[in-house]
């Protein structure tokens, strides 16, 4: 076997474990609707995860990296967290300690292995919540309909079941999604510039700018809530 047939086989031994861009796509993209290939690439080009490649040059990912993905994309979904804190973040868990998420917990460096995907009755299980405390939050679209959730999701329908106890219901947060929609516009008018560039690379990097922005208006709107806060207890 030549050099280059080694280094190929041992890059992609096991083919049959590993999986192709498009098999990545079809298991991750149920959970993250806005994964597309340049996405992918792109994380793989910020040296965030770094999956194998065929003599050919074809990509091909293990389980690990499936694993890491879903870490990376989570992190941005649910913590809006930019991909500089997440190099940061994944390299000490690479190092065996237990980072913790800015404003976050501390997940452990098994996290990898633990992200997990809840059925419908594992979520109203472990959130502790009725079939109908689900069903109202996904008539106020506070919650999206799927056939598996993420610990993000689960996190919200706990939050619902402690408003319940509240007299809170889902259907008095209906505004939650109009106000998250008026964000989503402010988010769409600062990428314009670089949405209008049809180029792969342009997308992925729109991508990243508006998890950025996302959580720079987390930031205005939890002090904005802190400081109303106040106001009650004067």
């Amino acid at each position: 076997m030549s050099a280059s047939s080694s280094a190929a086989h041992g890059q992609a031994g096991g083919s049959a474990a590993l999986l192709s861009i498009g098999q990545v796509l079809a298991r991750l993209t149920p959970e993250f609707t806005d994964l597309t290939p340049s996405k992918l690439r792109f994380l793989e080009e910020q040296g965030l995860v770094a999956p194998a490649r065929t003599e050919s040059g074809y990509r091909k990912f293990c389980a690990s990296d499936v694993d890491r993905l879903r870490l990376i994309l989570s992190m941005q979904r649910d913590h809006y967290l930019p991909l500089k804190v997440i190099r940061s973040y994944l390299a000490d868990l690479d190092a065996g300690l237990a980072p913790v998420l800015p404003g976050g917990t501390t997940p452990g460096p098994s996290m990898l292995g633990t992200l997990r995907r809840l059925t419908r009755d594992d979520l109203l299980r472990e959130a502790g919540a009725s079939a109908t405390l689900l069903h109202d939050a996904v008539s106020a679209s506070i919650i999206l309909p799927a056939e598996h959730y993420g610990d993000g999701v689960l996190h919200v329908l706990r939050a619902l079941v402690e408003l319940q106890r509240s007299g809170i219901e889902p259907r008095h947060l209906r505004g939650f999604r109009g106000a998250a929609e008026r964000e989503l516009g402010l988010i769409e008018s600062a990428l314009v510039p670089l949405s209008r560039r049809k180029d792969a690379s342009s997308r992925a990097k729109a991508a990243e700018m508006a998890v950025e922005i996302a959580g720079q208006l987390e930031i205005i709107r939890g002090s904005l809530i802190r400081s109303a806060l106040g106001r009650l207890t004067q």
